[in-house]
């Protein structure tokens, strides 16, 4: 990607693996500062952990990713997952010192420029809620806010649903998997779901021999998609670790919320499910990840 000049002294570019460390520390730096400012625990537990996390997307080819350059130093980045038809942006920081002055915007729009050069069908991003900036800049962009989440952590359930089998998904269940996922949300994840496959995380649930949902894993990373509530319950009640800050839940599935609080599971925070492009209203039950 060439370099384009936004401003008199800013530049984005592609990411490249040599600006992993810079990277990783800004996303560490940025989402504290804003976390703090909110008084909610921090997303990052340490500056190893989001250095990981920008090393996996750019060195990954479903992945793309651009960083925002002053003077020639580094201030911000911004990732797209391309890996299924709707893209997900995310995660996007600038540093503390340079935030405000339109860096923010520049990175935003230069991932929709490349969804819109890749024709994406659609793209949705999570929104944390308490970041009122953040919502300001993604409603003008043209995101929509489609729908309220909550990230919910505690300890591993270790409940079985009456009907549902659980077991480890692999290469073969990935068609019927895809299927459950057009069939709830109109596009499937498919990209997402094979490399969760490849790393044996992903699991499917049976009712009567027939798959009815799967999840890449219980966690903030992750997503999972389901036919109805009992099929997803089993999936989380089957989980033996919550990952990162905790799974990201639709508010307005109250069943399936009551379900968890009263299993001793608690809110973290509160997010927004925003989108552009493609979309239509789910038909069934799930989980989101970060990105979407």
């Amino acid at each position: 990607m060439t370099s384009r000049f936004v401003a008199e002294s800013t530049a984005i570019r592609a990411a490249a693996p040599a600006d992993t460390d810079v990277c990783g520390r800004i996303n560490y730096e940025a989402f504290s500062a804003i976390a703090d400012r909110h008084n909610f625990p921090h997303d990052f537990t340490s500056v190893d952990e989001a250095t990981a996390l920008c090393s996996h997307m750019i060195g990954h080819p479903g992945f793309f990713g651009v960083v925002a350059c002053q003077d020639g130093r580094i201030v911000g980045s911004n990732f797209m997952d391309e890996r299924s038809p709707i893209f997900g942006v995310g995660p996007v920081s600038v540093e503390p010192g340079s935030q405000n002055h339109s860096v923010g915007r520049e990175l935003m729009q230069a991932v929709l420029d490349r969804a819109k050069q890749q024709r994406a069908q659609g793209v949705r991003l999570v929104q944390l809620a308490y970041h009122n900036r953040s919502l300001s800049l993604y409603a003008k962009l043209g995101f929509d806010v489609r729908e309220p989440l909550a990230t919910l952590q505690g300890e591993p359930l270790g409940v079985e649903v009456d009907g549902c089998r659980v077991r480890p998904a692999s290469d073969a269940d990935i068609d019927a998997c895809n299927a459950v996922c057009v069939r709830v949300h109109g596009h499937d994840r498919g990209g997402e779901l094979q490399d969760s496959v490849a790393r044996q995380a992903a699991s499917v649930v049976e009712r009567a021999g027939r798959i009815t949902g799967y999840t890449t894993g219980i966690g903030f990373y992750d997503h999972s998609v389901a036919l109805g509530n009992d099929d997803l319950k089993a999936l989380i009640g089957a989980a033996r670790r919550i990952d990162g800050p905790g799974f990201i839940l639709p508010t307005r599935n109250t069943a399936l919320l009551r379900w968890c609080l009263d299993r001793g599971l608690r809110v973290r925070h509160m997010l927004n499910l925003m989108t552009v492009g493609f979309y239509h209203e789910p038909r069934g039950a799930y989980l989101t990840s970060i990105g979407y």
